[in-house]
């Protein structure tokens, strides 16, 4: 009986197969380690809050406070509205400013408004934003004036219903500042206001979501706050994926990376891809059965001839 063995992949193709497996591991840890040490003291040295104003000014953040729906404010034509019925069903994002500031409200309506027109997102359509005077003084002709100005720069259709200007009573627009943590001065020496900045966004109905400090607005933190605010009801599944590895820093008021969440993607990266190489080697190394074609079995390891009539007999 005559047989001839095939020993397969030798040694040192095995051998080589699980280096590879084991280098490959290797390089996503290193790649998650990196990435962790690039992360370290990023948000210590980016720690700007605003509350580095006078005692009396600043925002003190009041994350899931609601905000009175019942607030009564007048819109650009004069009109007594309602807060409840401006928002509307939609994320809203809410600017506290006085028209008449020389300086820092002109500064947050500039950001706010080049922010605005790199999102694909649409005010009226997908979100509400409302600019609100808190200056008792100041009236519906300055809102109007400030709306024609700031839509101008927004070109956008529809906007016009979906981006209010509005002013109110002192006992009104302090609650509203109230509710969402905005503190400011009046400075009867110079008439003007100290504050801070920065835009407040809200869910659909009413409550505190995110605070985004300062005058420049980066387009993905203000697309993403609008996504988690709406419960995902606008946006794309790319902006929740997004939500994964980005999460909101209420310190800096801007979404950082999210280091765990990226580790545990990573790990999970590289046991699914150990695991079908794993299975790959496996199937590879031991085979298929019958060959009806040739008369051979396939073990593992070996081929087997099937003896011929005359070698049976030898």
């Amino acid at each position: 009986m005559t047989v001839n063995r095939n020993d397969g992949p030798s040694r040192a193709t095995n051998l080589r197969r699980w280096l590879w497996l084991l280098a490959s591991l290797v390089l996503a840890g290193g790649a998650c380690a990196a990435v962790v040490y690039a992360s370290r003291g990023t948000n210590d040295d980016a720690r700007v809050t605003p509350n580095d104003l006078p005692t009396d000014v600043g925002i003190d953040q009041k994350l899931n406070a609601h905000v009175p729906l019942d607030i009564r404010l007048r819109d650009e034509s004069g009109a007594v509205v309602r807060l409840g019925d401006l928002v509307d069903g939609k994320p809203v994002i809410l600017n506290l400013v006085y028209y008449e500031c020389p300086m820092l409200c002109n500064m947050t309506m500039a950001g706010q408004i080049r922010s605005l027109t790199e999102l694909s997102l649409d005010a009226g359509k997908d979100f509400t934003a409302l600019t609100v005077s808190f200056d008792p003084r100041e009236n519906h002709e300055l809102a109007a004036a400030a709306k024609r100005t700031a839509l101008k720069r927004y070109g956008r259709d529809g906007a016009d219903r979906g981006w209010r200007f509005l002013t109110g009573d002192e006992a009104e627009t302090r609650r509203l500042a109230d509710a969402v943590g905005f503190r400011y001065k009046f400075d009867a020496t110079t008439g003007q206001y100290a504050h801070a900045a920065g835009l407040i966004v809200l869910t659909p109905d009413g409550t505190v979501s995110r605070y985004l400090y300062g005058v420049e607005f980066p387009r993905r933190d203000l697309r993403l706050a609008l996504v988690e605010a709406s419960g995902g009801k606008v946006g794309t599944p790319t902006d929740q994926v997004l939500l994964l590895c980005y999460h909101y820093d209420p310190t800096t008021g801007k979404y950082g990376l999210a280091i765990m969440n990226l580790l545990r993607l990573a790990g999970l990266a590289t046991v699914i891809g150990m695991g079908t190489a794993i299975i790959v080697m496996i199937r590879r190394d031991r085979g298929g059965g019958f060959q009806p074609a040739t008369g051979k079995y396939r073990q593992a390891g070996s081929l087997y001839h099937e003896p011929a009539p005359s070698e049976e007999h030898e």
